[in-house]
């Protein structure tokens, strides 16, 4: 299983789940994130996630198609 860390930048307080998908090369395109949130494919803090847009904070924990992303506050 790969494990990433993603940092939100200092200002932004959330990113959205199809967004971070997208950044963290999970999802090939938007679309392509969209199909694997609706399709059950993502996990975010071990529950299973059908909101596209769900806001992410520091402390979230992303799991989708082996990989695994942290989301942390900015440095």
């Amino acid at each position: 299983m790969k494990k990433n860390i993603f940092n939100l930048k200092p200002t932004d307080e959330f990113i959205e789940l199809i967004r971070l998908l997208k950044y963290e090369n999970i999802a090939n395109t938007g679309g392509h994130a969209k199909i694997l949130v609706e399709d059950g494919f993502v996990y975010v803090n071990d529950e299973q996630e059908f909101r596209k847009r769900r806001k992410l904070r520091p402390g979230d924990v992303v799991e989708c198609d082996g990989t695994i992303v942290e989301v942390f506050a900015a440095k």
